[in-house]
């Protein structure tokens, strides 16, 4: 934005602070100018014209004096100004940085808090929250790019072989043609669904979990029979605010990834909603293998599929978890991953209560 050019803050404050000393000894000198001329004093009694010899002693004084206090006044409130505006001339100069794209510069403002140390503080803090968000979407951008580049790759691939083979089985040309596009269209439709989560843009109304977590059990039956996997759900009612599509997207990201990410067969998934006093709880847990605290950690990142899920024939596209991370931070919940000891894991979504 254009602005026309102006006094610095700097230069407003000198001038403050030297009309302030002067107007406030002004004040002074005329205070003592009426004590000398209201109260006469010994030995200048006698004088007749007692008020012009006062005048004629005192002016030249006074003069030396405010002529003092204005240069006082200027150089002090140019130095005092100075000092008082550094931090906010530390934390414009780190502004421009980070407008320029230098998002890793830190005011760190020493000294005891106040109002500058405060505005330093939250905007250091905003920059490191920025900085990871930014470092988080330049590494999603280029997994999704590479996720989206493999299909593509593969679909040149076939139809080149089948440009140079004619004699090629053209049945089974579509048939895998048909795997990779669905494939890439799940992936797209993840990505979508990540992004419209991310940006909070949805309405909220009260959404009952037990019954999302009923819902996608239901429609998930059938692929937990053909793993052989035995689903088990139970809990108790409890209202969130929030979107039903999402909550319910959630829901089925976490009992399919139960059901395909579990034992070859015979396995568990067990499905459980509880209310506590300020949080509704879905829990979602199952049998496999046995992970580690720091697999569990980055199972959530996008596409991040752990060991390669060697016992599941579903090798997904890797946002499972991810979206379910983002559609319950959307939702200011919270998720917790916790490695099961005989084999699995459990994962918890805790969405805030809706007190009816």
């Amino acid at each position: 934005m254009d602005r026309q050019p102006g006094l610095s803050v700097r230069v407003k404050l000198t001038l403050s602070y030297a009309g302030f000393l002067m107007v406030a000894g002004g004040l002074l000198l005329a205070a003592v100018w009426v004590f000398l001329t209201r109260v006469p004093h010994v030995g200048l009694l006698l004088q007749p014209d007692y008020q012009y010899s006062v005048l004629r002693d005192f002016a030249p004084i006074a003069a030396v004096v405010l002529a003092f206090l204005l240069v006082f006044g200027l150089l002090g409130g140019w130095i005092l100004a100075g000092r008082m505006l550094d931090p906010l001339t530390r934390i414009t100069r780190a502004t421009r940085m980070a407008a320029n794209g230098s998002l890793s510069h830190r005011i760190d403002l020493e000294g005891r808090s106040d109002e500058f140390h405060e505005l330093a503080d939250a905007f250091d803090a905003m920059l490191t929250r920025l900085e990871a968000h930014v470092a988080e979407q330049q590494r999603f951008a280029a997994n999704a790019s590479h996720e989206l580049r493999t299909p593509l790759a593969i679909s040149k691939t076939l139809l080149d072989v089948a440009r140079t083979d004619p004699s090629a089985d053209t049945g089974e040309l579509i048939d895998r043609l048909h795997a990779v596009n669905t494939r890439a269209i799940g992936l797209t439709e993840a990505l979508l669904l990540l992004s419209r989560a991310d940006q909070r843009s949805f309405a909220r109304e009260p959404v009952d979990v037990s019954l999302l977590a009923e819902e996608a059990t239901e429609t998930l039956l059938p692929l937990a029979e053909k793993h052989r996997v035995t689903v088990e759900t139970g809990g108790a009612v409890g209202h969130t605010l929030g979107s039903p599509a999402l909550l319910l997207q959630l829901a089925m990201n976490l009992v399919h990834n139960a059901i395909v990410h579990n034992l070859p067969e015979q396995g568990t998934v067990w499905v459980d909603t509880s209310v506590r006093p300020e949080t509704v709880v879905l829990t979602v847990e199952n049998t496999g293998e046995k992970l580690t605290p720091q697999l569990v950690s980055t199972l959530t990142e996008p596409f991040q599929r752990g060991t390669e899920r060697l016992h599941t024939d579903h090798a997904g596209v890797g946002l499972g978890l991810a979206i379910v991370k983002t559609i319950t931070h959307a939702h200011d919940g919270t998720l917790t991953l916790t490695p099961r000891p005989a084999g699995g894991i459990r994962i918890t979504v805790e969405l805030p209560a809706m007190h009816r």
